[in-house]
C-alpha cells in the first residue's frame, strides 16, 4: 500500500511540472541595459546567451512628452532569441552580423501592446533654481503580451518591463546679450543672437513709461498667454533685425523650437519688473522676469528666480 502511494504521488509531481500552464520559463533581462542600434532602429537588450529585442519601424522616440501603444504584429516585432554563446551589439545591429553566436531558439511575440511613456530629464541650477531640459527618458513596457514558444506553447506576461530609453534634447543656448530692441509700430519688445530670439508682445504700456521709477520700486506686472506675451523661438538660421517688425514675417529662416511663458501669478510666479532711469537725453528701462515657467505642449522649464531679460533704451 505504502508503495502504491508512493507511486501515486510520484506520478502527481511529474504530471503538475508538464503542464504549461505551471510552468514558465522565465524571461530575465533586469540587469541588462537598453540600447538602439544606429542602422537598423531596433531596440534591444542584450543577457549573455540571450536577445530581446524591438522591431517598431514607424515608431519614433520623441523629445516630448507623450505616451505611445503600439500593437504588436505585422511589421511590430517583439522577438526574444537564444544563442550558443555570448550575443553583442554586432549580432543585433550588423548587416551582415558575425557568423557566431549562432541562434538555437527564437519565441516571437504574437498579441500584445507596446507602451512608451517618454518625459523630459531636467537639470537644476541651484543658484538660481533654473531648470533646462536636457533629454528625454522613454519608458517601455510591454502589456499582455504572448510569446509564440518553439514548442508551438504560447506563454504570456500581463506586464513586462523593458526598460528605459534614453535621448539627448537640443540644449537651447540663451546666449543673449542684454541690448534689447522695440519695434517701433507694434511697440513689441524683441532680444535675438544668431539663431535665437526672445520676444515681449503686446506690452502693458504702463510698464515702458517715460519717467524713472523710485528707488527699489519697479514697476510691476505679470506674462500673459496674450498681453505680455513672452515667447522663446529657434530658427534654422541666422536673423537680422529686419526679420522682427515687419508686417508679414518672413519665410525664412523657419522655426525649430517655440516656447511660450506660462501666464504669471500675482506674488508668485511669471512677474515682470521694470526699472526706468535717465540715460542721457533719454530712459533705459530693465526688464527682469522672475520666475518665468516657459512651455511647449506638456513640458517646461524654469527660467529662475530672477532672468534679466535685457535694458531698452527709449528717447
Amino acid at each position: 500500500m505504502k508503495r502504491f502511494l508512493g507511486i501515486l504521488f510520484l506520478s502527481l509531481i511529474l504530471n503538475s511540472c508538464d503542464d504549461g500552464d505551471l510552468f514558465l520559463e522565465d524571461i530575465n533581462f533586469d540587469n541588462a541595459t537598453v540600447a538602439k542600434c544606429e542602422t537598423n532602429g531596433i531596440i534591444y537588450k542584450l543577457n549573455e546567451k540571450e536577445a530581446l529585442l524591438l522591431e517598431l519601424p514607424r515608431l519614433v522616440l520623441p523629445n516630448e512628452t507623450k505616451t505611445q501603444s503600439v500593437i504588436i504584429g505585422g511589421e511590430n516585432r517583439v522577438v526574444y532569441r537564444f544563442y550558443d554563446g555570448k550575443v553583442s551589439q554586432a549580432n543585433i545591429c550588423e548587416t551582415i552580423p558575425p557568423g557566431t553566436p549562432i541562434v538555437t531558439d527564437q519565441w516571437n511575440a504574437t498579441a500584445g501592446i507596446v507602451e512608451i511613456a517618454s518625459t523630459p530629464i531636467k537639470k537644476i541650477d541651484e543658484t538660481n533654481n533654473s531648470t533646462r531640459i536636457t533629454g528625454y527618458n522613454h519608458f517601455i513596457v510591454l502589456r499582455n503580451i504572448t510569446f509564440k514558444k518553439s514548442d508551438g506553447k504560447d506563454q504570456t506576461y500581463p506586464e513586462f518591463v523593458f526598460g528605459n530609453q534614453v535621448t539627448m534634447a537640443t540644449l537651447l543656448p540663451f546666449a543673449f546679450t542684454q541690448a534689447l530692441n522695440r519695434c517701433t509700430v507694434s511697440k513689441n519688445i524683441y532680444n535675438f543672437i544668431k539663431s535665437e530670439a526672445l520676444t515681449l508682445s503686446n506690452i502693458d504700456p504702463e510698464l515702458i513709461k517715460s519717467e524713472s521709477t523710485p528707488l527699489n520700486t519697479p514697476r510691476v506686472g505679470l506674462l500673459g498667454t496674450t498681453k505680455n506675451s513672452l515667447v522663446y523661438k529657434s530658427y534654422n538660421g541666422l536673423l537680422t533685425g529686419d526679420f522682427f517688425c515687419t508686417t508679414t514675417p518672413p519665410l525664412t529662416p523657419t522655426v525649430l523650437q517655440e516656447w511660450k511663458a506660462a501666464a504669471g501669478i500675482a506674488n508668485s510666479e511669471g512677474i515682470i519688473e521694470v526699472t526706468t532711469t535717465t540715460f542721457g537725453t533719454g530712459y533705459k528701462h530693465t526688464i527682469i522676469l522672475k520666475k518665468a515657467k516657459m512651455t511647449r505642449g506638456e513640458d517646461s522649464f524654469l527660467l529662475g528666480d530672477t532672468y534679466i531679460y535685457g535694458e531698452l533704451i527709449t528717447n
